[in-house]
C-alpha cells in the first residue's frame, strides 16, 4: 500500500532520513487517535521496517510544541541510556526529515513524523500474566525515573488539563445538559451513577504532590516487552508526556492492567479488578519508582487507579453524549460500552479498596 484516503505515504516518508527503496506501508497498531503505519524500505537487499506516524492536530493542536516535547524526551532517555546492553531498543528515536526538523507538515496541513522501528519485540493488548504486569509497571517507573532530572524548561502541556479531573468532570456535566445528539436518554443510570462519585475528583489536586514528568498514558500497549526475555524494554507513545502527578500514571496502569477485558467489553460478568494483577503492579512501579516518590504519593497508589478509571470512563461518557468527537469508535455505541466497561470495573474497585491499601501500607 502506498496511499491510505488523501495520504501518499510513499511520498511523506520520502521527506524523512530513511535510505533505500520504499516498498509498502501498512496500517499498524489499534491506538484511538493517530494514524500509524508500519513502512518497509528495500536496503542492501534486506526489508527494514520504519514507524509513520500521522499527528492528530485536532486533538493535538500545537503538534511542534508536542514534537518538541518528544525530541527533549528521546534525546535526554538516549543519553541516560547509552551504557545499558541493547540500548537502542529501550527508548523510541526520532528520525529527522531531509530539511532537519523531527516532523513534516505536508501542504494539507498534516503533521508526520517518524521512528526506528523496534524489533523482536511487541505489545500486548491485554495482560495475560502478573509478570506483564510487573515488567509494564516497572518499566513505566523507570521511565518517570530517567526524566526525574530533565532540565528545564518544563515541557509543554500538549493537552491543557490533561488530568484535571475536576475540570473534566465539568466539561461532563456540560454534555449531559446540552444533550447535543439526544444520546443522554441512552445512559441514564450510568450518568447518576457518575454524578454520584464527583466528590472524588479533587483529591490528587489536593493531597500537595509534587509535579513530576509523566507519560499520561500508561496502557499496557505502550510498553513493548522483548520476544524472548518478556522484559519491558522501552515505553512509546509519547503524545502526552508532559509535566503531572505520578499517580495519574500509576492509576492508568491500574486502570488498564488489572481487568481481564478489552476497555470496550460489552459482557461487563467479564469486568474484574483481579488482584494479583493490581500486586505485580505495585511490585513492579516500585521497583523502579521507590527512590524518588513521596510518603504523599505512595499513600494515594491504590486510590490512584479508582480515580483514574473514573476519569477515562466519564471521557468516554463525555465524547458519547457529545456525538464521539475525540475517540476513534467503530460503531454508534463504541464509547458506550467503553465507560460501561470502566464503571463496572470501578465499583470491583470499591469491595477491594480495603484490600489494595493494605497492601500499598505493607510494603
Amino acid at each position: 500500500m502506498t496511499k491510505t484516503g488523501s495520504h501518499d505515504l510513499r511520498a511523506v516518508a520520502r521527506q524523512f532520513q530513511i535510505c533505500g527503496e520504499f516498498r509498502h506501508a501498512e496500517p499498524y497498531g489499534n491506538g484511538h487517535i493517530n494514524d500509524t503505519y508500519a513502512v518497509v524500505y528495500d536496503q542492501a537487499g534486506a526489508p527494514v521496517r520504519y514507524i509513520l506516524q500521522r499527528i492528530n492536530h485536532k486533538v493535538f493542536q500545537n503538534p511542534p510544541a508536542l514534537m518538541e516535547n518528544i525530541h527533549r524526551v528521546t534525546t535526554h532517555l538516549a543519553t541516560k541510556l547509552a551504557d545499558e546492553p541493547d540500548f537502542s531498543r529501550r527508548a523510541l528515536t526520532l528520525i529527522p526529515t531531509r530539511d532537519g526538523p523531527v516532523f513534516h507538515r505536508d501542504d494539507a496541513g498534516n503533521y508526520w513524523r517518524a521512528y526506528f522501528f523496534i524489533e523482536k519485540a511487541r505489545t500486548y493488548e491485554t495482560i495475560q500474566s502478573p509478570n506483564q504486569a510487573y515488567q509494564a509497571a516497572r518499566a513505566f517507573g523507570h521511565f518517570q525515573r530517567l526524566l526525574v532530572d530533565l532540565p528545564t524548561p518544563p515541557l509543554h502541556h500538549t493537552i491543557a488539563d490533561f488530568h484535571n479531573t475536576p475540570r473534566r468532570f465539568a466539561q461532563l456535566e456540560q454534555a449531559i445538559s446540552r444533550d447535543a445528539v439526544n444520546r443522554a436518554r441512552l445512559a441514564r443510570s450510568e450518568i447518576e451513577f457518575a454524578l454520584r462519585r464527583q466528590p472524588i475528583t479533587g483529591v490528587l489536586l489536593a493531597a500537595g504532590l509534587p509535579e513530576r514528568v509523566t507519560h499520561n498514558d500508561t496502557k499496557l500497549n505502550n510498553v513493548m516487552l522483548d520476544d524472548a526475555t518478556g522484559e519491558g524494554i522501552c515505553v512509546i507513545d509519547l503524545d502526552t508526556v508532559m509535566p503531572g502527578l505520578a499517580l495519574y500514571d500509576f492509576g492508568d496502569m491500574v486502570r488498564t492492567g488489572t481487568s481481564p477485558t478489552l476497555e470496550d467489553e460489552r459482557d461487563l460478568s467479564k469486568v474484574t479488578m483481579q488482584f494479583q494483577m493490581f500486586e505485580a503492579l505495585v511490585r513492579g512501579y516500585l521497583a523502579s519508582a521507590a527512590g524518588f516518590l513521596t510518603e504523599a504519593e505512595r499513600r494515594h497508589l491504590a486510590f490512584a487507579g479508582k480515580l483514574i478509571t473514573f476519569e477515562i470512563g466519564f471521557r468516554f461518557l463525555t465524547d458519547f453524549l457529545a456525538g464521539d468527537a475525540c475517540f476513534k469508535v467503530q460503531h454508534a455505541t463504541h464509547n458506550l460500552d467503553r465507560y460501561r466497561t470502566q464503571f463496572k470495573l470501578i465499583e470491583s474497585m470499591e469491595q477491594q479498596e480495603e484490600r489494595m491499601n493494605q497492601f500499598v501500607s505493607e510494603l
